[in-house]
């Protein structure tokens, strides 16, 4: 794949556009990291399967030009990661100032073009997005990228040449809302001083990177929600209606990217949160509604099978499209043929993984930490407007 910056494509048309990449499917992190699972291609197929997908609607992710990416990383932190996937070996010099070649951060076929495809797109949905419209990047959502460095499998940061993007195409004010299990470190780090910039961050408290405390809050417009082990629908729901759709709402964003990280349902195995991908799906659709521009990203999950059919639900969701109740024979072969190593064990699907997409809610009562943490943030967003 040539290395573009953009696509010779005028804006975005009406209608919602995905953007992907055959890259995904046969790049892994390694044998045993939690990364070697396929999802992009996985969401692709099941989109395509469910007839979600017309070519109409594809776009095919460029890989960003090493320049592109010095808005937020450094020409150091790029030449050296572009030498560690030609080397395929890093010195122990790299290693330390870059964290590269670490457990976390393997050294892999594709660990410069694997990235610079994620960050390509986030990029040219800036830039499709100029004249509005509704952009679906799951490659997406690696938000603990740093200026100098690979931080928790993220070895570029591209929510943040995301809202780079946008601004550089018109959009002044933009909203950040991420609901991965881990905290938003990355991109907090690159827009914690920047008024124009709302960052929304919803996570597990205790978990990595152990960032995203409740009291941090930038210049005013830095609002983390540290939540307990257990979380489950009705808390999220209650989450998104007293903090995440009226402090967008009353920010007024000329664009909204939403973080849709898949590590928070309860089949994964990076977090303790209990949702199932409906909270996820409700949450994509409330904030459609609320910008002109409107970019949705990936980000974490590590289950095959339930970040697969979170994610293909988001597309339908963004779509309009009707999510059934028992998928097609040919969308069920699609998740049949996923499989799942693990280092202990080979994981086996549950049967309602192969044979739905929706998850049975969860519901239960809602933590006294949450919400006592949304009185906290509330009394703030009312001295900050």
């Amino acid at each position: 794949m040539q290395d573009v910056t953009h696509a010779p494509l005028a804006q975005a048309s009406p209608f919602p556009r995905f953007i992907g990449s055959e890259i995904y499917r046969n790049s892994s992190y390694g044998a045993w990291h939690p990364l070697r699972v396929p999802r992009v291609s996985t969401v692709m197929d099941l989109s395509r399967a469910m007839r979600w997908l017309p070519a109409a609607q594809f776009i095919t992710s460029p890989r960003a030009k090493p320049a592109a990416l010095t808005g937020f990383h450094t020409d150091q932190y790029i030449a050296a990661l572009q030498a560690a996937e030609t080397a395929q070996a890093v010195s122990d010099e790299t290693r330390a100032r870059h964290a590269l070649g670490t457990p976390s951060n393997p050294i892999f076929t594709e660990m410069y073009r694997r990235p610079a495809t994620s960050a390509g797109a986030s990029l040219l949905a800036g830039e499709l997005l100029s004249k509005g419209g509704v952009i679906y990047s799951p490659a997406g959502g690696t938000h603990h990228g740093m200026p100098d460095r690979a931080n928790g499998f993220c070895y570029l940061n591209d929510p943040v040449l995301a809202i780079q993007s946008l601004r550089r195409n018109g959009a002044q004010r933009i909203a950040y809302v991420d609901i991965d299990a881990h905290h938003a470190d990355g991109v907090e780090h690159a827009f914690a001083a920047d008024p124009d910039t709302l960052l929304i961050s919803v996570h597990e408290a205790n978990r990595w990177p152990r960032t995203g405390a409740l009291a941090d809050c930038g210049v005013g417009q830095v609002f983390n929600l540290p939540v307990p082990a257990g979380m489950n629908d009705d808390a999220m729901a209650l989450i998104r209606d007293d903090l995440i759709l009226p402090l967008v709402a009353g920010f007024r964003p000329d664009a909204v990217v939403l973080q849709c990280g898949a590590d928070a349902v309860t089949e994964d195995p990076q977090s303790r949160l209990c949702l199932s991908n409906n909270a996820h799906w409700a949450i994509v659709q409330a904030l459609a509604a609320m910008s002109p521009r409107y970019l949705v990203l990936g980000g974490g999950g590590y289950n095959p099978w339930s970040v697969g059919r979170l994610w293909a639900g988001v597309w339908a969701t963004l779509q309009g499209a009707e999510i059934p109740d028992r998928v097609p024979d040919v969308a069920q072969d699609v998740l049949q043929a996923l499989t799942w190593q693990t280092p202990q064990r080979t994981r086996h699907p549950e049967p309602h993984w192969i044979t739905t997409l929706r998850d049975d809610p969860r519901l239960g009562p809602i933590d006294a930490d949450i919400r006592s943490g949304l009185q906290v943030l509330a009394a703030r967003a009312r001295q900050w407007v």
